[in-house]
């Protein structure tokens, strides 16, 4: 059998996605790469379930990003990978979800590439996908949703989204929205100021994949009511759309709620 070590040479960086938080949803790519490596720096996304597969002799680095709560800038994780790469070490940069999917992958991977470190992406399960498989709902259903849309709502302090809010506001799509509940009423009220019908279907996903998942079922005008309801410190993602609508499968989910 070939040994893991093998799969990071010293001096290269792996961006890994620790997936929806699930360990059982991880990769088994993924987790090869967090025992070959002899660093890893994980964002606070990344729960206690995952961390616990990391060989004890490899060292763990926290990074933070989570949203309202950065205990370090990108700036400062660019460097700690440079410099780990440059050192002669074999990176692991642990990101929640999937890396290339609001993970700033990009910008990492322009950075150490600039320094002629080699860099490699393992993809992993996004959230939008693991609260849809929960909720036993389809986000590209037939002859409802035509496309998918994956959003950020994460904007700086003070400062409103700016989205195509008029591209968003379409009937045919799927919309996932990332890190969407601080900003619900801003969404709720310009989908609906740009012409999505105010019954339109929402699920509201909290601790996607984990034990406490919460997937909370309302309509979009309802949205900024619901969010408010949930933990402020729980990761939720926002899902809307026709294709969202509850169906006979989810009707089969306990820890599902319906919102009128």
């Amino acid at each position: 059998m070939p040994d893991d070590r093998d799969l990071i040479p010293p001096g290269t960086v792996w961006l890994v996605g620790a997936g929806p938080g699930d360990p059982d949803l991880l990769t088994r790519k993924a987790e090869r790469l967090m025992r070959a490596a002899t660093v890893i720096f994980y964002d606070a996304l990344v729960g206690h379930g995952i961390l616990d597969l990391i060989p004890e002799n490899v060292r763990r680095i926290p990074v933070g990003k989570r949203s309202g709560r950065h205990s370090k800038n990108q700036d400062d994780i660019n460097s700690l990978l440079l410099n780990a790469a440059l050192s002669g070490e074999r990176v692991v940069r642990l990101k929640g979800g999937d890396p290339s999917i609001f993970g700033r992958s990009a910008e990492e991977i322009e950075m150490l590439c600039a320094h002629e470190v080699p860099v490699r992406v393992c993809p992993g399960i996004t959230t939008a996908s693991a609260a849809a498989a929960s909720a036993g709902i389809s986000l590209s259903l037939r002859g409802v949703a035509r496309r998918i849309q994956f959003v950020t709502a994460h904007a700086r302090a003070g400062e409103a989204l700016d989205l195509d809010w008029s591209a968003l506001a379409n009937a045919d799509s799927s919309l996932a929205f990332y890190m969407g509940r601080a900003a619900a009423s801003e969404i709720s009220r310009n989908l609906m100021a740009h012409g999505l019908h105010s019954a339109t279907p929402v699920l509201l996903a909290c601790n996607v994949s984990l034990g406490d998942e919460q997937l909370l079922h309302t309509r979009l005008d309802l949205l900024p009511l619901v969010a408010r309801s949930v933990a402020t410190d729980s990761p939720a993602l926002i899902l809307i759309g026709e294709a969202v609508r509850p169906n006979s499968v989810t009707a089969l989910k306990e820890h599902i709620i319906a919102v009128p």
